[in-house]
Formats: C-alpha cells, structure tokens, sequence
C-alpha cells in the first residue's frame, strides 16, 4: 500500500477538500494517508510553511496548490515505480514507497552524534592531555607500572624526547639541550648526566625523584592539543557560530610558524652537507610551545567552522525528520 503523507498547517481550510479528493481515489490507489500538522513544531513550520499544502505521495510532491486530477497523476506513478522496484528486487526503494517515515537505530545514533559531536571531540581531546599529565603523576606516587602504560601508549603518537617534554614536581619544567641556548636553566646532560646527542636515551628517559617526571606528551604536542581543546569548548558555548578562518591564513599563522622552526631545526642537525647553509640549532621550549599554540588554534579556528557545516546538514535532516515520525505516531494513537 503506497504511503501518503499531507503536511498542512492545522487551520487550513484546503484540509478537508484534499481529504475528499484521497477518499474518493482510495478505490483506484489504495493508499495509506498521513496528516502532519505543521504547526505543532518550529522544525516542520520552518520546512513547509511556505510551500503548505504539501502531499508526498510515495516518491512524488505536490506543493501549494494541486487538483484531484494530479494526484491522481502522482499515484499512477508512484505505482509504476512501485512496480518497477519490485521487479528488480530494490526493497529500500520498496520500503520508501510503502512504509511511513520511521527513525531506525542508524537515524537516533545520527540525530545523537550530530547534536553533541562537539562535546565528544572536547572530551577526548580534554582526556589525551589528562593522560598525558597523568603518567608524571603517577609516576610521583610509586604507581610506575599504570604511568609507564601510558607513555607506551603515547610513544607512537610522539617522539617524547626528555629535553623536549616539559616535567612535573621537580626542580626545572624543562631540561632543554645545551644547543638550544636557554640561560639560567640546568641543560639536559648536566641534569641527566647522559649524551645529549643520544636520541633512544631522551626518548627513554622519565626522570626521577630530583628532576621530575616528564609529560607524556612533547611541549609542542601539549600546545597544539591544549589550543584545540580551548578553541573547540569556546566554539561550543558560542553556539557554533564563528566563521572558519581562511585557508591561507591557517598556512600564514599555523602551517608556517611550526614548519619553519620545526623543520630549520631538523635539516640543521642532519650533519649534510646540503644543509650546511643552515645555521645549527635547537629549539627552545618557549618557541616550540608558541609555534605548537598557532598551530592547534589555527587548525581548529580553519577545521572546526567547516565540521559543524557538514554536521549541521544531517542535523536539520535528522530534526525534520524526527519531527515528522513523532507527530505520524501521534496521529497513530
């Protein structure tokens, strides 16, 4: 039985007139009618108030204004539709031509995830920094074996290299290299006592009661994800509406800032001489943290605007169709 569906705003006085017009073809074209009234929610009067009477008859529409004559037009091809997808064995067209509008688990899950995928990215990225500075603390206490879990954990997503990482309880936050220049600080080697050219030893190095224990992540990660984690709960208790920022000014403050100290630093060190012409250095726990800041701001201020438009989509499907099933069922009861 095909399903049929009239959106009419509650008053109109067209009601009763395509009532009649149904009534008299449900012999030729049994059909099942749904009424929907418009105005018993802001989402289906924002839809359809301007295009009111409006009758789905299957697959097909008729918008505003429309006689016995159409209808009649929109069945017979609804049927032959009908016809053609039961030959072929389509039965997600089939269902669509005879089954009322339902929410299955997909559309919950959809119209769910849609509406709170904001509170989903802030709190994981709230709890990728909260393990990072966790596994220091844990490590403060005794409890090493839950802390060292962690920092396996962290270890593919960053280099954790000692005199990259900032460290909690002990004397400095950071031991940088000595190469990186940074007065009235302990470098590194002198804390540590090891090589500091020794890349698997900074990389396995925690520290210790004295010195501290480093994070789980780098300072330029606790940056990046520290500014998307601010950017993206500022955006939320905006209400979504900060424009994304332009595509070349992410490469002028994000992209640049970290790839000009990020990369100088590497080639400079890599002892080629096609590098040669770089002059050696090492970068400060300052400028890594800055750079890694612009960076995770900027990506956030460009990426998160463009999320929320292609979320808003599916929302505003998934609300309208909500709306739709909700007041079917109600006229069911």
């Amino acid at each position: 039985m095909i399903q049929v569906t009239l959106f009419i705003y509650g008053n109109d006085s067209r009601l009763l007139q395509i009532e009649r017009y149904l009534s008299e073809l449900q012999g030729e074209f049994p059909h099942q009618l749904n009424v929907v009234d418009i105005s018993q929610d802001p989402v289906l009067v924002e839809a359809f108030n301007d295009k009111a009477p409006v009758l789905d008859v299957g697959m097909f529409r008729l918008i505003r204004t429309f006689e016995k004559e159409e209808i009649k037009y929109a069945f017979l091809k609804a049927n032959e539709r009908l016809h053609e997808a039961q030959s072929k064995g389509n039965e997600i067209m089939v269902r669509r031509i005879t089954q009322s509008v339902q929410m299955n688990g997909a559309d919950r899950f959809s119209r769910w995830f849609s509406r709170h995928y904001m509170v989903l990215l802030n709190g994981f990225t709230f709890l990728y920094l909260f393990f990072a500075l966790l596994a220091p603390s844990f490590m403060k206490i005794g409890w090493e074996r839950p802390a060292k879990i962690i920092y396996k954990i962290y270890s593919p997503l960053c280099h954790q290299l000692a005199f990259r990482s900032f460290f909690l309880f002990g004397e400095q936050p950071y031991y940088p290299r000595e190469l990186a220049g940074v007065e009235g600080v302990i470098t590194y080697g002198q804390a540590t006592g090891l090589n500091e050219n020794d890349v698997q030893a900074a990389r396995n190095f925690l520290g210790n009661e004295s010195l501290g224990y480093k994070m789980a992540l780098c300072q330029r990660d606790m940056a990046i994800y520290g500014a998307i984690f601010v950017f993206g709960v500022i955006f939320s208790i905006t209400g979504k509406k900060i424009k994304p920022l332009p595509w070349y000014l992410w490469i002028l403050i994000g992209l640049g800032p970290i790839g000009l100290d990020g990369f100088s630093q590497l080639l400079s060190q890599t002892g080629l001489g096609i590098f040669g012409w770089l002059l050696l250095r090492e970068s400060t726990p300052l400028l890594r943290s800055m750079t890694g800041l612009f960076f995770g701001l900027a990506t956030a201020w460009f990426g998160f605007p463009y999320l929320e438009e292609s979320v808003q989509e599916n929302r505003l499907e998934m609300a309208l169709k909500y709306a739709i099933v909700n007041q079917i069922s109600k006229g069911k009861l």
